[in-house]
């Protein structure tokens, strides 16, 4: 057999934060928040226009106030089986004739934060130990998120009372709208490309009642009206992570990191926008470093996740960084890690998604000490999947990297007595510290 040379390992690019071309197709804007209608695209224009009014759907049901009659109190959303029960379900219209009261919107908000304690430990773990409005805040934040991506990514039927489905004359005008705009054809069968466009497009109606006058009899958009009418949350950046929803229902390879860092962006780095409306901040940098924050975690993930990935037909990473250092779409798998190529492109791209750790972690001095704790603990999370992937040389296929329990309760503990407690005039000492590895990095 004949030596073969290693092949070189091409270093990957990085892409600065807000290295971005304004205003991006699909409805991204820019990061000072303004937004010029002269310069939407066709696209944009096409998306803003999705709104849901009083004359847009059936006559509003009188049953939709029958809950305060029964007593709302009694309302529960854990049913005999434990599992989570929208407390509306069986309201007739999809908005209330009036504005709920209190007592219905803490059973909204109540739903949002059962949904995040199942769904999602990591995230639940960083913000538990917030203010109550706060928490109650990022949980609803969170359970749109979550919606959103279960509708694109799983098999949630959202629920949209009085619509005619695939065949609704809003839906079809819009889904014909948006191919011919996005020139491509749709990744998955029809009838399952059909199912999920419609639901996203309903979905983006409902969002459209956190910024008018009515409100949704959906728990997730009852409580998000009064999220971002409290904390003031522009409507552009849950626009933006519909339209990375609907990607995907496009797109399954990435040509180049250009391709993913605006993928990431609509999917991750405007959740960190809308969170940081939630901390608080003054300083306009807090969104350049908010940014940065949701690139890492999504460049994370998608390392994470390959194998789960190649299963569903996706290649996140980019094509022409694998090609250029001698590793084939068709070996992303566990026959990967025979590459010799591959642990050396997975360090590489480690230390890139460690130029965005760098600068999320900018952020927190910019935050209030007293929700600083959340970003730097779901920082602290990924940082340390970061560091499990590399120590398994790349094998993330075997198993699953992730946290065991005691290792985000004890993470999460030195987390929040680091950016909690600690004295400002201490953290250059805990920094230096931790780079010789006398402390944790968090």
């Amino acid at each position: 057999m004949s030596y073969q040379p290693p092949v070189p390992i091409v270093m990957l690019e990085r892409r600065k934060p807000l290295d971005l071309l304004f205003p991006l197709k699909g409805g991204a804007a820019n990061h000072n928040g303004s937004h010029n209608s002269n310069r939407m695209t066709a696209l944009d224009r096409m998306r803003a226009a999705v709104i849901l009014t009083k004359d847009a759907v059936k006559a509003v049901s009188l049953t939709a106030m029958e809950a305060l009659r029964e007593g709302a109190s009694m309302i529960g959303i854990l049913g005999e089986q434990d599992e989570l029960v929208d407390p509306f379900s069986h309201l007739e219209a999809p908005i209330w004739p009036r504005e709920p009261p209190a007592e219905l919107m803490r059973l909204a908000y109540n739903y949002c934060e059962q949904l995040t304690m199942r769904e999602a430990g990591n995230f639940y773990h960083s913000f538990k130990y917030l203010p109550d409005d706060q928490r109650q805040a990022m949980c609803a934040v969170y359970a749109f998120c979550r919606r959103a991506d279960d509708i694109a990514d799983g098999d949630w039927q959202d629920k949209f009372p009085g619509s005619r489905g695939e065949m609704d004359p809003e839906a079809v005008d819009y889904r014909t709208q948006l191919e011919n705009l996005q020139q491509k054809d749709t990744i998955l069968q029809e009838d399952r490309y059909l199912q999920k466009i419609t639901q996203l497009f309903f979905f983006r109606k409902k969002l459209s009642t956190c910024y008018n006058e009515v409100c949704s009899t959906d728990p997730v958009f009852l409580a998000l009206k009064d999220t971002v009418n409290r904390y003031n949350i522009p409507r552009q950046v849950f626009d933006d992570l519909i339209t990375g929803m609907e990607d995907d229902l496009y797109n399954n390879r990435y040509r180049n990191f250009d391709e993913l860092y605006l993928y990431c962006y609509r999917v991750a780095s405007v959740v960190g926008l809308m969170c940081i409306e939630i901390y608080g901040y003054e300083d306009p940098r807090a969104k350049h470093f908010a940014e940065s924050w949701g690139i890492f975690m999504q460049l994370t993930n998608v390392l994470r996740d390959i194998g789960e990935d190649i299963e569903r037909n996706r290649v996140y990473l980019p094509l022409d960084e694998l090609e250029k250092n001698g590793i084939k779409e068709s070996e992303l798998g566990e026959s990967v890690v025979l590459n010799t190529a591959w642990e050396p492109y997975v360090h590489n791209y480690a230390k890139r998604a460690r130029t965005y750790l760098e600068e999320a972690k900018q952020l927190l001095p910019l935050l209030p000490r007293r929700s600083r704790y959340s970003p730097a603990a779901m920082i602290a999370f990924y940082g340390k999947i970061l560091r499990k992937i590399e120590r398994q040389q790349g094998d993330v296929f075997t198993k699953r990297v992730k946290l065991n329990k005691m290792q985000k309760l004890s993470l999460a503990a030195t987390v929040y007595l680091r950016h909690r407690f600690l004295p400002a005039f201490l953290d250059p000492v805990w920094t230096g510290l931790s780079r010789i590895g006398l402390l944790p990095d968090v």
